[in-house]
This record gives structure tokens, sequence and C-alpha cells, in this order.
């Protein structure tokens, strides 16, 4: 009986669009809510600093909705935390910004009756939204010029009439890797009827940023509009906007956010401190006309996630250290830095800063999504002005707290502990262990619950998760992050395992119901803990993953990544560490239950990963394994019915082996408890 309430509450919930707060009251958080929860992912500070336009994700209701990635919606929201609605409902909107009046708000959509995506703007004082640039491909991304007048704009290459024709008479093929179309880069004169003006670049385009003094253009540039060429080839150039080239900055390897100074002096770029970085972090600043880099800040155990400028000096930025953030200023010339929030608080992703010195941010905490802050100038602590999912506060939610334990080679390392909601005194309970991607990120102290990682869920149900920032994370400064080079998967697996012996010597812990699961690298891991420590572990989730070192470097799309930041070194100089680091090569030891899931348009770890690993396993035939492929997904799920049945089969997999009967596999077939209504067109 109770089973058939929950099942019409849920039904209920979804066909109204409405989160189960009720049944969360009861119990805690439930698959059904993360499905529905909305969070903030972008954000943007008027030019007096008084609002802020963001952009709001907002999941499709499971059953209703026609199928498909969560909408995003435009909202701005004022100091007092009044928000409202501009651009919403069936809609997807991306990459907000203000007009320098302040009445405007620019965005990019393809909205009906549209053949490409353009930009927009809408006036904030009423009236609709106009149309200002478009082009004959979808508008990718762009900047606007400072007196709001001009647009760079960025779209792909337009497929030739030519081979169009031949394409509808049935020529589909593909060419891999030669039949690439640059992104190219447009100067439009915003709600002229004058044509854009192409800017003659070699190579592809990846971002762009308009210098505040109006006379040029920060374009990054890759050779190719290949993956791997976009991730560690991709190098800054400044161009007049004209289109003469003004200089160049040799960064090496990655590349993140960038920024020009108030005065147009200066630009601040994230960049990798070297060819071998595996990830950009570190803070630098070159003239006007590019240059060599100046790090500001040489040695930081952390990473710069996001920079800009409070004034013609003056840098602010977010940086990653540890499970924390850290929002701080520093010079140009990397003198007077100073905190402005410290490490402790909301975690934060993102940041823009108002000419006046409003800073707004995006960030979570273990209590809610990513939600709008504003330090506002003069002030010294933030204010959340956004609620996204009011729901969560009848929710209850368990404890999460950050864990410091010692590797078995006495390497200090940390993670984050989501407790049981409920623990019976003293009893050990059953643990999901979690690991993520990369190697090159980290879990921060902020919200960790999404369909891949549904912790409080799994708290709801008498499960502990642990998520360890393993050697090689990010977060802790670039030699750090490169502890596993040319070592994939040894210590690196060795730390995780440590992890859970730390919280089985606390007392927590039941050793014999530990479960693994992550995606991508995570993947990796899932895939090793059912191999190679399958002694360790009653239950493996893998998704995404890598079953086969030397297959993947010659198959996936990012081989040279791979090697500058991972492996270095290539499978024929190096077969037996490859083969003896693919999980495969182990299959023999499985005596865990193994669930495998993977999406059958992944170009990253290419599908093929995931048949080896089911066949190896099948055919060693000492655990259960299953395979579950999501057609049309690519290197993680993006709709919303992949990303449910994802979530349910992984809880559904954890408890029977970690706290149901067992055995063999439960039923392949998914009760989704969705409502009778049919779906709309």
């Amino acid at each position: 009986m109770q089973r058939w309430i929950f099942k019409l509450a849920c039904a209920l919930a979804l066909a109204t669009g409405a989160p189960l707060a009720l049944a969360a009251t009861q119990g805690g958080m439930t698959l059904e809510q993360v499905a529905q929860t909305r969070a903030v992912t972008q954000a943007q500070v008027s030019p007096d600093g008084s609002e802020v336009a963001y952009i709001l994700s907002v999941p499709r209701t499971l059953g209703v909705d026609p199928d498909g990635p969560a909408r995003s919606e435009l909202h701005v929201v004022d100091r007092n935390g009044t928000s409202r609605g501009f651009i919403t409902g069936k809609v997807d909107v991306a990459s907000p910004r203000w007009l320098p009046d302040g009445q405007r708000v620019a965005y990019l959509s393809k909205r009906e009756g549209d053949e490409t995506r353009g930009l927009y703007t809408i006036p904030l004082r009423g009236g609709e939204s106009t149309r200002v640039a478009r082009l004959a491909g979808d508008i990718a991304s762009y900047d606007l010029s400072p007196d709001g007048r001009r647009a760079a704009l960025m779209s792909s290459q337009r497929e030739s009439d030519a081979r169009k024709a031949l394409r509808e008479k049935g020529f589909s093929q593909k060419v891999y890797e030669e039949d690439w179309r640059p992104v190219e880069l447009w100067i439009a004169e915003l709600g002229s009827e004058a044509a854009p003006r192409r800017i003659e670049i070699d190579g592809s385009v990846q971002g762009v940023r308009w210098s505040p003094a109006g006379d040029r253009l920060a374009v990054v540039v890759a050779p190719r509009q290949l993956t791997d060429d976009t991730m560690v080839e991709a190098r800054v150039r400044i161009y007049s906007v004209e289109g003469r080239e003004l200089g160049r900055v040799d960064n090496p390897g990655k590349l993140g956010d960038m920024a020009w100074s108030a005065d147009g002096a200066h630009l601040a770029i994230i960049s990798a401190a070297d060819r071998n970085d595996p990830s950009d972090g570190r803070l630098t600043v070159v003239g006007r006309d590019g240059g060599p880099q100046r790090d500001l800040l040489p040695g930081l155990e952390g990473h710069v996630r996001a920079v800009g400028w409070r004034d013609a000096s003056t840098l602010v930025f977010v940086s990653h250290e540890g499970v924390q953030s850290r929002l701080a200023q520093i010079q140009a010339d990397g003198s007077d830095q100073r905190t402005l929030l410290d490490a402790g608080g909301p975690v934060h992703m993102g940041l823009s800063v108002s000419p006046r010195g409003d800073i707004a941010l995006v960030g979570s905490d273990p209590t809610h999504p990513s939600e709008v802050f504003l330090l506002a100038s003069g002030s010294a602590e933030p204010r959340r002005l956004t609620d996204s999912n009011p729901w969560l506060a009848d929710v209850r939610l368990a404890r999460q707290e950050v864990v410091r334990y010692t590797a078995r080679d006495g390497l200090e390392l940390e993670g984050l502990l989501v407790h049981p909601l409920e623990r019976r005194g003293n009893a050990r309970v059953p643990l999901i262990l979690v690991v993520h991607g990369g190697p090159e990120s980290h879990f921060s102290n902020a919200w960790l619950n999404g369909y891949s990682q549904p912790a409080q869920v799994a708290a709801a149900q008498g499960f502990a998760s642990f998520f360890p920032n393993y050697r090689s994370s990010t977060g802790r400064g670039v030699a750090f992050s490169k502890l596993g080079h040319g070592r994939p998967g040894m210590e690196e697996f060795d730390d995780v395992v440590d992890g859970v012996d730390h919280l089985v010597e606390t007392g927590l812990v039941n050793r014999d119901k530990v479960g693994i699961t992550g995606g991508s690298y995570g993947g990796y891991a899932s895939a090793w803990g059912a191999t190679y420590y399958s002694e360790r572990f009653a239950a493996s989730v893998m998704f995404v993953g890598i079953s086969d070192q030397a297959s993947l470097v010659t198959t996936g799309d990012i081989p040279y990544e791979q090697y500058n930041v991972h492996m270095q070194t290539w499978p024929w100089e190096s077969p037996e560490m490859y083969r003896q680091q693919s999980p495969i090569t182990h299959a023999e030891k499985s005596r865990t239950p193994t669930l495998i899931l993977h999406g059958e348009a992944d170009p990253r770890v290419p599908v093929m990963q995931s048949y080896m690993m089911y066949r190896y396993l099948q055919l060693a035939g000492q655990a259960p394994v299953r395979l579950v492929l999501y057609p049309g997904e690519g290197h993680g799920n993006s709709r919303g019915a992949s990303r449910y049945d994802y979530s349910l089969r992984l809880m559904q997999w954890m408890t029977h082996y970690l706290t149901g009967p067992g055995g063999e596999p439960p039923a392949y077939e998914i009760d989704y408890a969705l409502p009778a209504t049919p779906a709309k067109s």
C-alpha cells in the first residue's frame, strides 16, 4: 500500500511539474526531486550593479514534456532578491550580456520561426525581444563592443549548397578528422540591415573578447575544429576590429577564461602552466598586444576558475583551493593580493564585475544547487539573491562533511562524506564510493546531488557516500595534479581505496558493503574496482568508462591530450604498462557484480570500451554483469529520460547488492512511475 501511495504521489508530482516535497519531508530526497532540480548556470551583473541577469536551467517534466535536455530561461533579479522571468517556458537561452545603457539584455536563442540561433535584445522595462544579428548558421557565441553598437559573432562555416544538395541525395558519408568546418568570426552592426563582415582568421575560433578600448579583439584560435586541437592547441591572438593581427600569446596547453582590463591595456588569461599541465588554472596577464605571460600567483596550491577586473589595475578572481573556493583581488603587477571572501562558504564557479565594483557570483553549498549571489561594492559579505528550489526548505538533508586522511605512501588527501540521513546507534552502514572524472577535476564542498551521483537520495535510503579527491585532482596546484603522470590508475586508485579504509577504521562503514561508481575516469576507477580491486567492492556501476587504455588512445578524440597530460608515452612505447593498467587485463579476478552504462554516441570514450568490458566479464563468468546503452547520448547523458533511467538503475544496483538479496541481477525493466498522460508533441 505504501509503494502504491508513493507511486501515485510521483505521478501527480510529475504531471504538475512539482517536486515531491511531501514525500521528501518523510524520508529525505527522492530521485524524482533530483530530476526536477533547477540550477543557475550563468549570471551577469548590470552596469550599475542594481540587477543581475541570469540563466536558469529548468529540467523537463518527465512523461509530460517531450524528452530532451533541460530548458534554459532568462531571468533578472534585483538587489532585494525580486526575480522576474523574461524569456521562460519552452525556450533555450544562452549568454546574457547587458547593453551599456543598463536597460536592455542581449542573449542568444533560436526562437519560433527562426531557422538559426540569432542574437536578440530585450528591454527591461517593457517590450518584446528584437533580433539584432543573424548569420547563415547558428551563432555559437558573441561579445559586445564597448558602445553596444556592434557584436563579434562566432559561427561554424556554412555548408556549401553543393555539399548540402549531395547530402540530401544520400551522399552523407563522413571523412574522419578531415571534413571539419572551422568556426568563423564575424562583426555585425546591431539592428542594421548591413551584412555582417567576416574576419579572415587562419584556424577555428574558440572564443572572443572585445577590448573596452574598442579597437581590438582577443581571439582564441585552434588549428582545426577537432576536440584535441581545441583542448591543447588553442592560442590567444590579438586582432584589430578591421581584422589585422596585432599580436599573439604563446600560451602553453589548455586555456580558461580571459578578460580585458577596464582601459584595455591588459588582458588576463587563465592558462595552463606548461604543455603537460592537466588543467588551466594559472592566473596570467599580458599587454594589449599579447606577448609573454606573467603568472600573478606562482606556486598557488589551487586552480583559478574565473577572472574579472574591478578597475584598470585590479583583478578579481575565484580560486578553487582544496574543497572550497576563495574570492580575491590582486593588482596587475602581482602585488597587494587581498582575500574578499574566505574559503568555507558557498563554492563559487563564475563571476561578473560591474564598472563600479559590484560582483555577481554563481555558487552552491551542501544545502542548495547553484544560485546567484551579489557582493556589493564596499560590502564584506555577499547576499544570496535567488531561491530556485524553494521546496528544498522542506526536505531533510543529511550532513555533509570534509574528511582528511593519509594515503598509504603518506600523501595527505581530502574528500567529502555525506552521512546516512539516519543511523541506528553505532551500526556500520553501506557506502557508495563516487570517483570523479578527469582525473583533472575535483569535488568541492558544494551541492553533490545529480543524476549520476544522487548522494542525498542514497542518504535517505541509509547509505553513506564518499567523494575522494585523489592524487591528480585539481584544487591542489600543478604539482599535485601531475602526480599520476605516466601511471594511470596506480596510486590514484590506491588513494580511493585508502579513503574507504579510513571510513571503515572510524567505525562508520561496513567493509563488506561498499559499492563504487563514477563516469569517464571515474568509470575507469569503477572498472578497476570491479577487477583489480574486486575483493574490496560488492558492487560497481561503470559509466562511460575506460576498460582498455591502448584502444582508448587510438580510437578516442583526444589522443594528444591524453599523451601530454596523462600517459606521456604511446602504446607501442610502453605496451606492458598500457596492458597492466587496463581493467580487462584483470577481468578474471572479478567477483564484483558490475553494471555498465554508456552513451552510444560518445566520442571521448567510445562505446567499444564498454562492449569490451562487458564481454570480458561475461566470458570470465565470475559475477553478474549488465550493459545498458543510451542511443544518441554522448560522454554523459543530457536528456531527461536518459538521466532518470540512469539514476534509477544506479540506485537499484547498489540497493540490490549492498542491502538487498544480491545474487542474480534485478529485473532489467524499470518502473518509472510516470503519469498516464501521454507526452505532448
